[in-house]
């Protein structure tokens, strides 16, 4: 059956590309003006900014290489400044990534990088659930959470390399540092928040060894995206300390609804900002979901009451996915019936390869707004 259906999306994508091939150009926008961009939306000051996934794996590998060599210097610059100014011995003979290989110009080669080629062959690796011959909202949500999972691990396992000193696969909270950003700046959210502390190092040690393995060490970096039940009971508890102006030890409504309930509506609808609601409105169904969550009744909300609404408060990863999904069927579904077909994912190649895009002035290129943030 696998190799039938493999049969298939091999003659379709064939003759696809022979009728593009041999079709006039109707899509002025997709002009050779427009330049593939690298993004560095690498930041040592603020690790914790989201930034979209690349769409396409082995963009988003160039990216992750270059984002190396700069998290290498920037790190450096922060740990031994010594080494930056006196470089050691042979330090200039080691060869940066442009010096090799000059990723843009790869990417704009069509013969290296075609587009139109690499949306054939992604597009039966996202339509897998059914392989019906079309990509809908859950398969790219899935896809683009897969290509998140691998970001984020990445950087976790590059960061562990740092704090894990002896260097046995483990860290040890005598071992971690915070980082700068959290120690010199103590008005910023991380600080705030109590994170980088021993009590959120002890929630993400899953199996209580008083060690951080990569898995463990990944959720101590994104407890967000965790599903350590320790874990989230932290987070809850800190929202708790961070909203709880009168020191009671809980939430009352006044303080869920200058602060929490923002962030749920925010969660569950997405475009609420085409709209203001007065404050009058919004207080009504913010009295029904803390009463829905008060289940005791004592009209405050415990740390455990919160649970329930944790995940919109901190969004996980899977979130922002289906932002990304539902961004993209919105640009480069056509036939506006909620999925994408192989030509339309072909007729639209810069809704898929737009977060990589910049613009150029001077050559008129095309500018992306990031519009599923």
């Amino acid at each position: 059956m696998g190799k039938v259906s493999a049969i298939i999306y091999i003659a379709v994508a064939l003759l696809i590309l022979f009728l593009i091939s041999h079709s006039p150009k109707k899509h002025p926008n997709h002009s050779r003006h427009r330049r593939l961009k690298l993004r560095s939306s690498f930041s040592f000051s603020n690790p914790t900014h989201h930034e979209p996934v690349a769409f396409d794996p082995l963009v988003a590998d160039i990216e992750r290489r270059r984002e190396d060599r700069q998290w290498e210097k920037q790190y450096l610059e922060h740990t031994h400044p010594e080494l930056v100014n006196d470089h050691a011995p042979g330090h200039e003979s080691q060869p940066e990534w442009e010096d090799f290989m000059n990723a843009e110009d790869y990417l704009n080669d069509e013969d290296k990088f075609n587009v139109t080629n690499r949306l054939v062959m992604l597009f039966p690796k996202i339509d897998a659930d059914p392989a019906d011959g079309f990509v809908t909202e859950n398969e790219l949500t899935e896809w683009h959470l897969q290509q998140a999972a691998k970001e984020v691990l990445h950087r976790s396992m590059r960061e562990m390399e740092v704090h894990d000193k002896n260097h046995d696969g483990f860290v040890s909270f005598a071992e971690y540092e915070p980082p700068s950003w959290v120690k010199h700046d103590n008005n910023s959210f991380g600080y705030d928040m109590g994170w980088w502390k021993e009590e959120h190092f002890n929630a993400s040690d899953a199996n209580g060894d008083g060690l951080l393995n990569i898995t463990e060490f990944n959720d101590f970096l994104h407890p967000s995206d965790s599903k350590n039940p320790k874990l989230l009971h932290w987070l809850c508890k800190e929202e708790v300390r961070e909203r709880d102006t009168d020191r009671d030890g809980k939430v009352n409504f006044d303080e869920f609804f200058h602060g929490l309930f923002d962030l749920v509506r925010n969660y569950d609808e997405e475009d609420h900002n085409s709209s203001h609601p007065s404050h009058d409105s919004l207080e009504s169904p913010a009295r029904r979901l803390f009463s829905q969550l008060d289940k005791d009744g004592d009209r405050l909300l415990s740390e455990e009451e919160l649970l329930p609404i944790i995940g919109k408060i901190h969004p996980s990863e899977r979130y922002y996915a289906k932002q990304q999904a539902d961004y993209i069927i919105s640009q480069a579904d056509s036939d506006k019936d909620g999925r994408l077909s192989l030509l339309e994912m072909i007729e639209n190649p810069y809704v898929f390869y737009s977060a990589i895009f910049s613009e150029d002035e001077d050559d008129d290129d095309y500018e992306y707004h990031d519009e599923f943030r």
